[in-house]
């Protein structure tokens, strides 16, 4: 056999070999890119059921508590912050604010047994304890889809081309503020 024609099927198969892993490389990043889409939407589905319930969780508590006007307004503002996040960096920033009004109405809340006995009060606090559980799930699942993405993406020979195909790393759905979160809101009102 001549040695061109053998250099020639070497390099066609190298060439098939390369050509097979762009195409697997590219199809499990395609798959990981709407893993984390779908998480972010699984967030934002959450966060958006949470901004929900502070409304009727605000008029509940005012109508106990209307004097305290400040608290209202922080938590007014932390919804809208929630509500118009569209990046996991401005959510995390938002979930911040979100924490701390959460504590500030529950807060509000402890200085009135009747509120605390309240069936409506009780539902809500129920509806919102669930959906903080919805969320911080959520938010792992999103974290772990990114951490995936953002390794597969980051591994050698990948770094060398992905990018060039319009892949980049996401961000982690952080609180950028851990001392928000550090306690959770008190709402546990039973005892």
């Amino acid at each position: 056999m001549e040695i061109g024609l053998i250099l020639g099927l070497v390099a066609a198969g190298l060439l098939l070999v390369l050509g097979l892993y762009v195409v697997v490389t590219y199809n499990s990043l395609v798959k990981l890119r709407n893993r984390v889409d779908e998480a972010w939407s699984d967030i934002t589905v959450q966060l958006k059921r949470r901004a929900d319930l502070i409304p009727q969780l605000v008029e509940t508590v005012k109508g106990y508590a209307s004097h305290e006007s400040g608290v209202f307004e922080s938590v007014t503002r932390a919804r809208a912050a929630t509500i118009n996040a569209q990046t996991p960096a401005e959510a995390s920033q938002a979930e911040g604010q979100m924490q701390q009004a959460l504590k500030s109405i529950f807060a509000v809340a402890e200085a009135y047994p009747q509120l605390q006995a309240s069936q409506n009060f009780l539902e809500l606090q129920s509806a919102l304890v669930d959906t903080e559980n919805k969320i911080q799930a959520s938010r792992r699942f999103y974290n772990g889809g990114v951490r995936d993405y953002n390794t597969k993406i980051q591994l050698f020979p990948n770094n060398i081309f992905v990018r060039g195909m319009g892949f980049k790393e996401r961000d982690f759905f952080e609180v950028e503020e851990l001392a928000a979160i550090s306690e959770p809101p008190r709402i546990d009102f039973g005892s």
